[in-house]
């Protein structure tokens, strides 16, 4: 099943001139797999690599605002169109998705996706076997 984001109206300028826009960017839960899209951004991985999920949101717009940002306190990678409400989803192995050549080899050990409907992606992760 795929997973629209939720933009918030002021995150879409922003969002277009890197474009990120409602057709490039999406979550899906599909054949055994979770597929992250945020424009050039991607991240893949099996449902099965997945640990866990809990909802948030409360988040600044300096913080969440453009392009996927990176935690420093604990290299997570945030998907966030909107401050309001995500689902952050934990990862059993880092994976990759900030860095769209691949060159640096940073992996992230969760991802915060402003989904339209967090409740929807974690019953979907669920149904598909993932631990949430």
């Amino acid at each position: 099943m795929r997973h629209p984001f939720a933009f918030a109206p002021s995150y879409r300028l922003p969002a277009l001139l890197l474009g990120i826009t409602e057709r490039t960017a999406w979550v899906e839960v599909a054949d055994g797999e979770l597929h992250v899209r945020y424009g050039v951004w991607r991240l893949h991985t099996a449902v099965d690599n997945v640990a866990g999920a809990t909802r948030t949101g409360g988040f600044a717009w300096l913080k969440t605002v453009g392009p996927p940002h990176l935690s420093f306190a604990d290299r997570g990678v945030s998907f966030t169109p909107n401050g309001d409400d995500a689902l952050c989803v934990r990862f059993r192995t880092p994976v990759p998705g900030i860095d769209p050549t691949g060159l640096t080899g940073l992996r992230h050990p969760g991802a915060t996706l402003g989904v339209a409907d967090p409740e929807a992606l974690r019953r979907d992760l669920a149904a598909a076997g993932a631990s949430v």
